[in-house]
């Protein structure tokens, strides 16, 4: 029997009309084009999606452009040099493609404010060359070819743009891209398409919205420490002088100011990977809580997503193994230096990479374990170490042999071992979003002291309250200051974008 040959894919496209670029010298007149433009584009790839639905078949291959900010600076004037973001490294023409304006609008009034202050010149609004996929063209919540099944007489790739993982990388972010010639630098870390597959991915891993996130993000790996922060949350929701918005819990369950019990959304039947909660303030500066789980991988996997959504800073709360003999259990470690055996950012961060302590985010630690705890100066010593961390990717590393470990940790002055916090930070550094790591010595195992159910149980009674006091003290702290303060030079590399 022969078959038929496969039927040839739409050589022709099926686009919007053009839109001319124009210039702005106005940052939310800049931003209100960027979202015409990315509602026109994605309106255009959805009716004819939905055409597809009722017909089956399209006559042309359908397209949509992301919108795109482009900005031409022609002098090396020198710029305030105290900042470390809102300028570009020289003369040339800079450009970032755009995703989700309704989103980002604060963040990119924000940056284009600072651009065209600071340059003197207009940034000029378009659509780009870059091609939107299918199914960054719908919200999160939507799968889209669970919409249409097997129906259809040709793939959807033959009709539609879908996501190309080729050119979704962080090339920028790691300081290996280098523009085709011709090509405008790059303006922002991340383009739209990788904005858009981080969107895409923080419902699955967290059960919650990208639109919930805030710009002050904690990072645990026990539930004990979420359990305490919902709890907080909904006191502070009953308190009629609150500023705080809402609260969010996985299926995007909503708590509002005053309310009885949950305003919109549903329970997952089941827990995500790595469930989020989310105490939501006006502009998004309210406080962000991920229970990122045990290992290094699901601490790189989450930060990388996260960090598209370009937060002020986030931080390490989370228990660790002491390794010296004049720690105890419930002590306070603030790592000012890592050792990184995580091993999952190797190919992307090299390990001779030194990760600075922030000033901004130590001091702001540091005072908030001195107003809990009561203790200062000398005193606070009774109950915190400043000190190197290691992080490492295996959990049974008791198990070992070990003369080496102890060794390489002693060489290395660490005080703490745990298997997050080296990545959070790491990832930090690299993502240029401000970290910092307050552990708490839930155990001693080179000691003796290991960790077992019972002890366990009294600890985390004893501990976690305090120690989410401070976390929550700190970011409050960091939340007072402003973002050009807050957002270091430590972080920023000899050629830099210019959106932070």
């Amino acid at each position: 029997m022969t078959e038929l040959p496969a039927k040839a894919p739409a050589t022709t496209v099926d686009e919007p009309p053009a839109t001319p670029p124009e210039t702005f010298t106005d940052a939310a007149e800049a931003v209100d084009r960027l979202s015409e433009i990315y509602d026109v584009q994605t309106a255009h790839i959805r009716a004819r999606f939905m055409k597809l639905a009722e017909t089956k078949s399209l006559p042309a291959r359908v397209r949509g452009y992301y919108p795109e900010i482009r900005i031409e600076s022609s002098t090396f004037a020198q710029i305030d040099s105290r900042l470390s973001y809102g300028h570009v490294a020289g003369p040339g023409t800079y450009a970032a493609t755009v995703t989700r304006p309704d989103l980002f609008r604060t963040y990119l009034e924000d940056q284009i404010a600072l651009l065209i202050r600071n340059h003197g010149v207009p940034v000029t609004i378009g659509a780009s060359q870059s091609p939107i996929p299918l199914h960054f063209a719908f919200d999160e919540a939507i799968h889209v070819e669970g919409e249409l099944g097997s129906n259809l007489d040709r793939p959807l790739r033959d009709l539609f743009d879908v996501p190309d993982l080729a050119v979704t990388d962080d090339a920028v972010v790691n300081g290996s891209y280098v523009p085709a010639p011709g090509a405008a630098e790059p303006l922002a870390l991340f383009s739209a398409e990788r904005v858009d597959y981080s969107l895409h991915r923080l419902p699955h891993y967290t059960a919650t919205g990208p639109d919930h996130f805030q710009n002050f993000v904690i990072f645990t790996n026990y539930q004990f420490y979420i359990d305490e922060f919902c709890a907080r949350a909904r006191h502070l929701l009953a308190d009629a002088a609150t500023d705080y918005q809402a609260f969010i819990e996985p299926g995007n369950v909503t708590y509002l100011p005053g309310g009885d019990g949950p305003a919109s959304g549903a329970p997952p039947a089941r827990l995500p990977q790595m469930p989020a909660y989310h105490l939501k303030r006006r502009g998004h500066t309210g406080i962000t809580m991920v229970n990122i789980g045990v290992g290094p991988s699901n601490a790189k996997t989450i930060t990388d997503h996260i960090a598209v959504l370009r937060p002020h800073a986030w931080l390490m709360l989370g228990h660790c193994a002491g390794l010296r003999n004049t720690q105890a259990l419930g002590d306070y470690v603030l790592a000012h230096g890592y050792v990184r055996e995580d091993h999952v950012l190797d190919a992307d961060l090299p390990v001779w990479t030194p990760i600075p302590p922030l000033a901004e985010v130590q001091v702001a630690l540091e005072e908030a374990v001195a107003e809990v705890t009561g203790l200062s100066g000398f005193e606070l010593k009774k109950v915190m170490r400043t000190g190197t961390v290691a992080t490492i990717d295996n959990r049974n590393w008791e198990l070992r042999d070990h003369r080496d470990l102890v060794q390489r940790f002693s060489l290395s002055r660490a005080i703490a071992l745990d298997m997050e916090s080296a990545t959070v930070a790491a990832n930090g550094f690299r993502f240029r979003v401000p970290y910092g790591t307050l552990l708490c010595v839930s155990d001693k195992p080179l000691h003796g002291e290991l960790k077992l159910p019972g002890m366990a149980s009294d600890f985390y009674r004893g501990q976690v309250s305090r120690h989410l006091e401070i976390g929550l003290r700190a970011m409050e702290k960091l939340g007072a200051m402003a973002p050009e303060r807050l957002h270091s030079r430590k972080l920023r590399s000899f050629a830099e974008t210019a959106f932070q």
